[in-house]
């Protein structure tokens, strides 16, 4: 040990007063124990008798020509995302005692005492950090250093294995616990959950069928935001769908009316409504280190459904195919619905996107036939592209509502009726051109009106990602629409990205600026890795009057039929395009796609597509239970370089991070990842990388990748894997030769094989879909969520349990989506 000397000169300053009273520094010895004074105030000592006081307080009743004297400095080894805890002492004469970083990447410092802990960043190659621990006393101070040694992180757990239990598995070390289900209140008054069947109000309650999320600091009072703070925040959560088996006392309902028509019961079609949309619920840490709730009754606590106000913004406000009974200038709308995946933008707001809204619609058999006469032959061709058909999913439009003038049921009818006018303002026939939308809320504000962005297109938007934000570049966000044989887009702002407004106060104004005015893109896949985006302008590249399968007629016309301009300009058809991912380091985009039963070796009808070069497989997937999957049954994920790594580039290279897969699977032909029992995979859905404000999101990322599978589900239940990919190209090419549906031969771009890089983190329970993710700035928390568990179940035959069985693995209730917070036991970023 090294000591410092501080001060050994006499200063004349004795105690004369011969009093056999006890002394103030007596009490104090007596009180706090000598091991308790070491190193200076404790947090009790401190509040007991104040600094100034202590400042006279030691051994010797003096002490000030005592040595002063700290512990040996230490070297310690750690890898990024790990909790480091060090500890020193002082020399009982210390009054006072500081710890304070010398050297390496910032880390934010909890001093307890004389015991310091830190998480550590990830890092490219062994870091050192250096923290100075001193101790002070009233003639001088002594030092010594600490050395912790970071090494690159890596996924420091051990694989969760393939299973079909009732629980949420998570890997040893670390704890999930369930936050918030479906029906759990959420304001004051309302009622405990009874998950019989009886439940009502769900605008008051969590919605059903939980998806995408993303979690939004708050300040420590709760009254403005903090993107830091990890302990209290705001989650934003999409409600998909429902699932109707479970929602009522027995099973839906329709009856006859007087003519013979058969409706749906309003009260239980009030119920599915309401629960489809948008949570907004404050979360809470108990601590530091404590346990996760919900706050059920927070003045930010927020239900948006299909029936909340809207505001359209962009280039398609007030547009003649938004004109509605509800909207005659066609620039305000109802509610948003099938809320898939989701963005959190950069300026504090939360981006949801409405996927399979079309089902939700329903055209009388003469709808093609007054459309076509009142002109609008074209929107014919539109309700086609899109899906909407003569039935719809739930039968919502079939309600005689007890108010006559109520039109939240009417309004899923999408039929034109001759005797209205033929702008649409007389009935809901335009009303499907209101939905497709990314929809933009402030967390922040409960008292908001949504906007739908219509300059990001209308299709069935699977999710946003907003690229790299780089101070002077227009920034892009990154699109899937989730169809079989669908495209992949990105819109690009025509406004340069300025750091202040991360933080603007008018959050849904900084949308406006960014999101309002730009362009949209689509994807085209060329056979040599490389691949351009081409502009959906309209008056360019066939996307005008003149085109003979639907002639357009401006730039809003465009944007709301981008399907159709995207088959015009030529893009490539994808497996699927769902969630996009943005690495926060290097700025590739990832896509899953999850899945297409339409790809053959070749096209053999108008829905089928032959296979391509990132598109390569058609195979037949042999399930263990004898039953067979055919076409691209397992999905990949394919991700994309921009040219000079620059959000505004028109060109990009290309190739598949990895191939969904059994493990026992053909390698030449299916498993062309290398995929083993630790990490294969079927039906990629929900993808996100860790944030750059934690280690989970620096260096090497790490990429979160989620299944929303029906391909491997005779081995195990959904899952989430964990992956720390690499870059575009630090693989080979392959060639593929296809086993279904005839036989073609098309060389694609693999990646390096992921191996010990990508692990199976959570396996979910029974017949669920696990997606959704986001996690707090610090990392150490993520929150996922589990969609329909159960499904294949009804109220008479319930095949789930769950959350109810995640204490001991069984129950007796029916299932609810919910919302799970993953910890890792010791304190350390998630997944490292």
């Amino acid at each position: 040990m090294t000591d410092l000397i501080i001060g050994n000169d006499y200063d004349g300053n004795v105690d004369a007063n011969p009093s056999t009273t006890t002394t103030l520094g007596e009490l104090v010895e007596q009180r706090y124990s000598r091991r308790q004074m070491m190193g200076g105030m404790s947090a009790m000592t401190t509040a007991a008798f104040g600094a100034s006081l202590l400042a006279g307080c030691s051994d010797d009743e003096d002490g000030r020509n005592d040595v002063i004297t700290v512990s040996d400095g230490t070297t310690v080894q750690a890898q990024g995302g790990r909790v480091v805890t060090l500890s020193s002492t002082a020399s009982s004469n210390a009054t006072s005692s500081t710890w304070t970083q010398v050297s390496g990447p910032t880390v934010a410092l909890t001093v307890s005492g004389t015991s310091v802990s830190f998480v550590t960043p990830n890092v490219t190659a062994t870091t050192n950090i250096v923290l100075q621990f001193t101790a002070s006393g009233p003639s001088g101070s002594s030092s010594e250093r600490s050395t912790v040694v970071v090494s690159p992180a890596t996924l420091a757990f051990t694989a969760v294995a393939k299973n079909k239990n009732d629980i949420v598995t998570v890997p040893t070390g670390y704890t999930a616990t369930v936050l918030y289900r479906a029906g759990d209140p959420i304001a004051s008054g309302v009622a405990a959950f009874a998950n019989n069947g009886s439940d009502t109000n769900y605008a008051q309650r969590a919605g059903d069928n939980h998806d995408g999320m993303s979690y939004f600091g708050l300040a420590a009072s709760g009254s403005a935001p903090d993107a830091g703070n990890s302990t209290r925040g705001l989650l934003a959560i999409n409600h998909e769908y429902i699932n109707p088996q479970y929602m009522h006392v027995g099973a839906p309902t329709t009856a006859a009316d007087a003519a013979g028509v058969q409706r749906r019961p309003e009260a239980e079609v009030v119920k599915e409504i309401e629960a489809h949309g948008v949570s907004v619920v404050e979360v809470l840490r108990a601590g530091n280190t404590g346990a996760w709730s919900y706050v059920a009754a927070s003045a930010l606590n927020r239900r948006v459904t299909p029936n909340t106000p809207m505001a359209f913004s962009g280039p398609a406000r007030g547009d003649a195919q938004l004109r509605t009974r509800y909207s005659a200038d066609g620039t305000t709308g109802r509610g948003t619905i099938n809320n898939c995946a989701n963005g959190a933008m950069p300026w504090g707001t939360y981006a949801t996107c409405e996927e399979n809204w079309a089902g939700y619609f329903a055209r009388s058999s003469t709808d093609t036939a007054v459309r076509t006469a009142a002109g609008n032959a074209r929107q014919v061709t539109s309700m086609s592209r899109y899906g909407v058909g003569t039935s719809s999913r739930y039968g919502w439009e079939t309600v005689a509502p007890a108010d006559a003038s109520s039109t939240i049921f009417t309004r899923w009818n999408a039929s034109a009726v001759a005797a209205n006018a033929a702008d649409g303002t007389g009935d809901f026939r335009n009303e499907p051109f209101t939905f497709g939308w990314v929809v933009e809320i402030d967390p922040y504000d409960p008292s908001s009106t949504p906007r739908k962005r219509t300059a990001l297109g209308r299709m069935a938007h699977e999710g946003v990602m907003a690229g790299r934000m780089i101070a002077g570049v227009k920034p892009a966000f990154y699109m899937g629409d989730d169809g079989r044989n669908e495209y992949i887009y990105k819109f690009v702002s025509a406004t340069a990205w300025s750091a202040a407004d991360a933080t603007a106060s008018n959050r849904l104004a900084t949308g406006d600026k960014y999101l309002d005015t730009g362009t949209l893109y689509v994807a085209k896949f060329n056979a040599d890795g490389t691949g351009i985006w081409l502009p959906l302008v309209f008056g360019q590249n066939g996307l005008d009057a003149n085109n003979a399968r639907y002639p357009f007629a401006s730039q809003a016309d465009v944007l709301i039929n981008a399907r159709l301009a995207g088959d015009v300009l030529g893009a490539t058809p994808m497996d699927r395009p769902e969630w996009t991912a943005v690495n926060p380091v290097n700025g590739e985009m990832y896509c899953t796609l999850t899945n297409n039963s339409n790809r053959r070796g070749v096209a053999s009808s108008s829905s089928t597509r032959a296979v391509d070069a990132a598109n390569p497989r058609a195979y037949v997937d042999t399930r263990t239970d004898g039953g067979t999957n055919s076409g691209n049954a397992n999905g990949h994920i394919v991700r994309l370089r921009e040219a000079n790594d620059s959000t505004e580039s028109l060109t990009f290279t290309w190739d598949v991070y990895a191939f969904g897969a059994r493990a026992n699977a053909n390698a030449d032909n299916v498993n062309l990842s290398g995929l083993d029992d630790t990490n294969d995979f079927s039906s990629p859905d929900g993808l996100w990388f860790g944030l750059p404000t934690n280690a989970a999101g620096q260096a090497s990322p790490l990429l979160f990748v989620q299944t929303d599978d029906g391909a491997y589900t005779d081995v195990t239940n959904c899952m989430m894997l964990i992956g720390m990919p690499g870059r575009v190209g630090d693989g080979t090419t392959k060639s593929v030769t296809t086993t279904s549906g005839g036989t073609a031969t098309t060389t694609t771009r693999v990646g390096a094989a992921p191996g010990a890089k990508l692990k199976r983190f959570l396996v979910g329970p029974k017949e669920c879909e696990i997606t959704g993710i986001t996690s707090t700035a610090d990392g150490r928390t993520i929150f996922v969520n589990v969609q329909h568990p159960g499904e294949d179940g009804n109220f008479a035959n319930i095949t789930s349990n769950w959350p109810q069985s995640q204490a001991t693995g069984t129950g007796t209730g029916r299932p609810r989506a919910a919302t799970v917070v993953i910890t890792k036991d010791d304190g350390g970023v998630v997944g490292l």
